[in-house]
This record gives structure tokens, sequence and C-alpha cells, in this order.
């Protein structure tokens, strides 16, 4: 019936309007599963009879009546709990490991009545931004099978992209939701930190991660987050202010003013992403937007002090791991206490886990916290600020290629773990100064792949950040 090919707001109108039923949009997403999924590898694991059992309580309560949600089938990245599913971040570490409760994010869909298709892939922990350090292996780009689709929230946008799910939450640590919607031709939302409990997301730097939506609209991702947000007094970083939206009737194009920061358009774009953002850039001033030049001469050194606050982060999270309390030991043989912890990370945990968790540890020694960790996170407070000065000059929100480069080779970047982490280069200062940030895919595209562009808006405007998102998307 191609019902998966359909927008959120397209399927619920069809649903409410009795032009289909939920069991078959889901039965659509499904068969896309089946067909596609052993060659993409987006999902771990698929919930097939549980989403088509959910469809039916949503059909014979009409809940979609109610809720903008309900019947949507949507994916959930597999770092994300969901009471008696496994939940495996990826790694041989948690294989067998099965959610004891939902995360805050899982009740309120489940409340809106969606339905939960599957768990999708991920790099391990959600650390990486190929999708290829999976345990379950690498995913493929639906644009290009020998072609990354990003991370670390690869399987989610494959998933949405491939249309066996009409949306997905990712999480994004320094652009894991935006890196993959880039990749894959989608929209992607990372919203302020704290705007989205964070409650059964599994932790890899606290600081930094922040879970949010995947879809083909703004709009899409608008309804999704929607459900999401609000205070959650499991997780104390929540915020409960309320965000006015902007009066669109009184706000176009014409009106407002748009910060393009310098440090984003040098060295490392490729040709084609630089050709065609200054494209974007001209559509905008053509249709009368203020664009104004800025400088944050602090963003040269955002990926630096990403990568030294982010792994010690990363180091204290996984400590947790250690095949006691919970994780691999099965097989463990060992002679003491210690022989067992050393063997069951070393040989449950992936080579990035283990690079990060290194170097994480590393930063934080006695010797090394005061000159790495903590002079990133004084250098993290002047980045915030320099964000903050700009946003006072009544710049409407800020705009940027959202990756240096289109998706690239499997394998291009697997053994360079420099070169893949300048991936995240544009990304990662909307995650350390906690702003809302958007990826948006452009009408030109790089051999074929999808390029993408990202707004990035001030401390807790998300909703105006959406709704100028929606003015400006192709």
């Amino acid at each position: 019936m191609g019902l998966n090919n359909l927008q959120i707001k397209e399927a619920h109108q069809g649903l409410c309007q009795g032009k289909f039923s939920s069991q078959e949009l889901v039965q659509d997403c499904l068969n896309a599963i089946e067909k596609d999924n052993q060659q993409i590898n987006a999902f771990i694991t698929i919930l097939k009879e549980e989403s088509l059992k959910e469809a039916r309580r949503v059909d014979q309560e009409k809940l979609f009546l109610k809720s903008s949600l309900a019947g949507i089938p949507l994916g959930i990245k597999d770092n994300i709990l969901l009471d008696g599913v496994l939940c495996t971040a990826g790694s041989k570490m948690l294989e067998n490991y099965q959610a004891p409760y939902d995360a805050t994010v899982i009740k309120n869909l489940k409340k809106a009545g969606a339905i939960l298709i599957g768990k999708t892939n991920l790099d391990e922990f959600a650390l990486g931004s190929s999708s290829e350090t999976s345990y379950f292996g690498p995913v493929k780009n639906p644009h290009d099978l020998s072609r990354v689709p990003g991370g670390s929230s690869g399987g989610s946008a494959a998933a949405v992209a491939d249309k066996m799910c009409l949306g997905a939450l990712g999480s994004d640590t320094g652009g894991s939701v935006r890196q993959p919607a880039s990749f894959c031709g989608l929209v992607g939302f990372k919203p302020s930190y704290g705007m989205v409990s964070r409650y059964g997301l599994m932790a890899a730097a606290s600081s930094l991660d922040q879970i949010g939506p995947l879809g083909k609209s703004v709009e899409d991702v608008r309804f999704i987050f929607d459900i999401l947000r609000g205070s959650d007094s499991r997780d104390s970083t929540t915020q409960i202010k309320e965000n006015a939206r902007i009066n669109k009737k009184n706000k176009e194009i014409k009106d407002l003013k748009i910060g393009v920061p310098q440090e984003c358009l040098g060295e490392g774009l490729s040709p084609s992403v630089k050709s065609a953002f200054e494209k974007k850039i001209d559509d905008l001033e053509k249709k009368g937007a203020q664009i104004k030049k800025v400088n944050l001469p602090l963003l040269r050194h955002a990926l630096a002090i990403y990568y030294l606050i982010m792994p010690a982060e990363v180091s204290s999270n996984l400590a947790r791991y250690d095949g006691i309390r919970y994780g691999f030991s099965e097989f463990v043989k060992s002679k003491n206490l210690l022989d067992f912890y050393l063997k069951s990370r070393s040989q449950s945990f992936g080579e990035e886990v283990k690079r990060r968790i290194i170097l994480g540890t590393y930063s934080l020694t006695s010797g090394h916290k005061e000159d790495y960790y903590l002079r990133a996170q004084k250098i993290r407070t002047l980045l915030k600020k320099s964000f903050d000065d700009i946003f006072r000059q009544k710049i409407d929100c800020l705009i940027s290629p959202t990756t240096p480069t289109s998706a690239f080779a499997l394998g291009e970047k697997k053994d360079d773990p420099l070169a893949m982490y300048l991936s995240d280069i544009l990304t990662v200062p909307a995650n350390l100064a906690g702003l809302p940030a958007i990826s948006l895919p452009m009408m030109t595209k790089e051999k074929g792949l999808p390029i993408g562009w990202q707004i990035i808006g001030n401390y807790l405007k998300d909703d105006q950040i959406l709704d100028l998102a929606q003015l400006m998307e192709d």
C-alpha cells in the first residue's frame, strides 16, 4: 500500500479519516523491515507481535483521535530502555540485557499510543560517528549501501530513510542525531540540554547527552518532540520552563536576522558542501533574511574540548559495566576478582569504547586533571558565553553546514580515529553549550548523496528554532 511513505501528519490524518488502520500502517513498515533489514542492519530487535497488538488496540479504541502519535510506528535507539525488551547499546557487554523499566520518553510515547516497532542499531554505547562499531555489525546508508549512515544514531536514521518506520528516537552527545540525519537526507533535532528527560537513557557523557527525534520533515520531529519534552522528577537536569512559540503570521523569512559563524566555513569543508551552503545563504538573502557574518573564535577549540570532556565522562559512566552487577561474564575464567574485571571488560568492549575509556581515564588522573579536563571545562564555559554574546545581538539563529562532507564509504575512516572525530567538528559546539540545534536536508546533493545544514538557537528557545526551521526548510 505504500503507507510507510507518509509523513506523520499525513498518517495521522489518514487514521482519523478512516482511510486505513494503524495495523495496515504498521504492517507496511514491518514488510519494509523484512525486505531490507538484513541488508541495511538498521534494527537489532524487531517487535513484530508487540507492535501489531498495540496497533489493534489503537484501532479499537480510536486513540488517534486523542493523540497525533497514536498508531504511528517509531524506531527506538537501542540505548533507551524499553521494559522487558533487550537493550544492548550495540555492545557484546549487554547482548543479553533486558531492560527492567521504561525510560521516561518511552512512557510518554506509550501514553500517546505510539507504536514502538523495534530497537535500532548504533555505534557501541553511542560512541562513534559512522555506526560501524556495533557488535551487531555496521549499519548501511539506504541511499548507497557502500556508505555509512552516520552515527551514533545511524540505525534510527537508516530505518526512517528506508521507510521502515515513520520516525525514530536517537541520542545526541556530539551530533549523533544531526550527523546521521544529514547523511541520510532527514531532519534531526537535538533539543536544549534538559528539555527532554534522560532517565532510562544509557549514559555516555552525562553533561552532553540529549535524546532527540529524527523524521522526514520539521513537522514530524515536532510531533515527536512535543510528546518527549517536559520536566521529570527522575532527572534533575530537566527544565520546567515552557517556550513561547513564534507567531508565524507575524514572522517571515524577511524578518529574520541570521548569523553565519565564519569559523564554520574554513578548511575541511568539501567543495560541494561549501557551494551548497553558500547557495542556501543566497536563497535566504533573496527571500529577505538579513545575513550577518559573526565570529566565534573559540569554535576552533570545540572539538579538542569535546574529546577531553566526553571521554572523561564516558570513562566514569562505563565503569559500572564490570560483569558482576550486570554485563558480560559468561565463560570468563579468572584467578581473582581483578583478573575477572580485566577479562570481562577487555573481551566485551570494542576498540573505540576502549580507546575513549583510556583517553578519559588518563585525562582524569592525578597530575593531568588540571592540565586537561579542568582546563577544557573552563574553555567550555567561555564558549557558552561567546554564544550568549552573539544572541544578545538580537540574532534569531545561527546556521552552518551540519557535516564537512556527505556520507563517507564504509571502512574509509574506521582505522583513522582522528579523521573520524573530524566528522563531528560542526555539531559538537551545540552540545558543549547545551543549545538546541536541528539539521535539515539541502536540495543540492554531493554525488547523489544528501547534504545537511543546521540551525542553532539560543538556550531553551527550542520552539522558536523549530518554527524557524519550518519557515526555512526546502
